[in-house]
């Protein structure tokens, strides 16, 4: 993992990201979505049924897995050359709650008061650059949660403007990465490409 991932996991926003993901890709409401802590990262998502049975994505914690089904959907690539599941050589599976005090940003308390856009893309830009700051040491770790509710608080209180009003100007980094890929969009809307691949 980099730096940025290594963070996002120690201030567990990557939770945070993960209900807005959650939330927006199979349309289920917020309040629906609960966060585990799951020390072993064998379980990566599961879904409760209506008749309580509850169903579970387990792997070995290896991002190929989801990378490789997201560009081979709908089909599934044989990644052989990953080691397999090992349940008995796992042992115990533990699932506990977040401690919401001490992990502020992770908790889905943020993500869902970022129902619809411009919010999330505020929180992750606010993220990106407390995340960028405290990596560049111009803030201790303690102020990432701090930064990103501010600037997400500050974003929603303006509602209506412009977001680069509300938080502070994108990074160069941030602002490089979005210039890069304008073009690249606009290209496959022209070839006729769906957006949606």
């Amino acid at each position: 993992m980099g730096p940025k991932i290594t963070i996002d996991s120690a201030t567990l926003m990557n939770k945070g990201l993960e209900v807005i993901e959650a939330r927006w890709l199979f349309d289920v409401d917020a309040d629906r979505i609960d966060v585990v802590i799951h020390p072993q990262s064998i379980v990566h998502s599961m879904v409760e049924y209506i008749d309580g049975s509850v169903l579970a994505q387990m792997a070995v914690p290896d991002m190929t897995i989801p990378i490789g089904y997201a560009l081979a959907y709908p089909n599934r690539l044989p990644l052989d050359y990953l080691r397999p599941l090992d349940l008995p050589a796992a042992g115990t599976l533990t699932f506990v709650a977040p401690d919401r005090p001490r992990f502020p940003v992770s908790t889905s308390r943020i993500a869902r008061s970022a129902p619809a856009a411009p919010m999330p893309a505020v929180l992750n830009a606010a993220n990106e650059i407390a995340v960028e700051r405290f990596l560049a040491e111009d803030i201790a770790y303690r102020e990432i949660p701090t930064l990103v509710a501010s600037r997400h608080g500050r974003a929603r209180a303006c509602a209506g403007a412009a977001v680069s009003i509300c938080c502070s100007p994108p990074t160069v980094g941030l602002a490089t990465r979005l210039a890069a890929a304008a073009p690249r969009a606009r290209e496959g809307r022209q070839r006729g490409a769906d957006p949606r691949r």
